[in-house]
């Protein structure tokens, strides 16, 4: 996050949310996935910042938003819960647009199915909703595989198999080369992957969205993937199901899962001009 951001907690059932935000506007809540924080879009945050509040957080029982009960498997409608209360917070008078990757795209699409009266956009980058593809369980069966690598072996292994099964490409861009708030993160990075791993991983991506409730909210929803994605099933897959339910198209981004880090000012880039596509009004307006 930029230097300029406003820190925050925000008490929520079962626990307390660190959030940051900055710019002005709209806001535009920002979901992080996996066992990343808060930070994990602050390559993009000032670009956005000149349009939107950007507001960004940790999800509970990761880095800074601490539980206040028993780390348990994570239920995406908890998370989800948690997305609304930051929105009626921070944005009580004025709907929100959202982003979220990954398993903050789960989240994304659970919020916008139950709450679309406060949402006016919501993109969804590869949410990993396997059991929309036509066989989702050798995808499954990975998932279960990984969990069982990390309590055998540990985080380090099971990351290693994770990324063998989902056929992902390394970064293209050297650690030194991320902002600051990136490095920083690295290291609750690492402390969040036995959360990751032993409680969000599975229950996250075993679940079906709410397809009716998506399809009332209309064209508020813009599913989405890298372009490096492309034939990467488990990635790919899932928001190409899901826009062939709904009748919408996939919005192609910048790299691939990793695209917001990877490729940030393009990918802002892109943000911005889907806020702003036909039958949406500026978010400046």
């Amino acid at each position: 996050m930029s230097t300029t951001a406003a820190v925050g907690t925000l008490a929520v059932p079962g626990a307390t949310l660190h959030h940051e935000h900055t710019g002005s506007g709209p806001l535009l809540l920002l979901i992080p996935g996996g066992a990343a924080d808060a930070a994990l879009y602050a390559g993009m945050t000032d670009v956005l910042a000149a349009h939107f509040t950007v507001l960004s957080y940790d999800p509970r029982g990761l880095s800074r938003s601490t539980l206040h009960e028993p780390l348990t498997d994570q239920r995406v409608e908890v998370w989800s819960d948690d997305a609304h209360r930051l929105i009626e917070a921070l944005s009580p008078h004025r709907d929100a647009y959202v982003f979220g990757s990954s398993s903050g795209a789960v989240v994304a699409l659970d919020l916008l199915a139950r709450h679309p009266e406060r949402l006016r956009r919501v993109i969804a980058h590869e949410p990993p909703l396997v059991e929309l593809l036509a066989d989702p369980a050798p995808h499954r069966a990975l998932f279960a595989e990984v969990r069982e690598v990390f309590r055998a072996e540990g985080a380090g292994a099971a990351m290693a198999r994770f990324s063998e099964g989902l056929g992902g490409r390394p970064a293209e861009r050297e650690p030194t080369a991320l902002p600051p708030a990136l490095q920083e993160m690295a290291p609750r990075m690492h402390a969040n992957l036995p959360v990751f791993l032993e409680h969000l991983l599975c229950p996250f991506t075993a679940g079906l969205p709410d397809v009716d409730g998506l399809r009332r909210a209309g064209r508020r929803l813009i599913p989405a993937a890298g372009r490096d994605s492309r034939g990467l099933l488990p990635l790919y897959g899932p928001a190409a199901q899901l826009a062939e339910l709904l009748d919408l198209e996939v919005a192609e981004f910048p790299g691939g899962h990793l695209g917001a880090v990877e490729h940030p000012a393009e990918f802002a880039a892109r943000l911005l001009e889907l806020y702003r596509s036909p039958g949406e009004t500026s978010p400046d307006s």
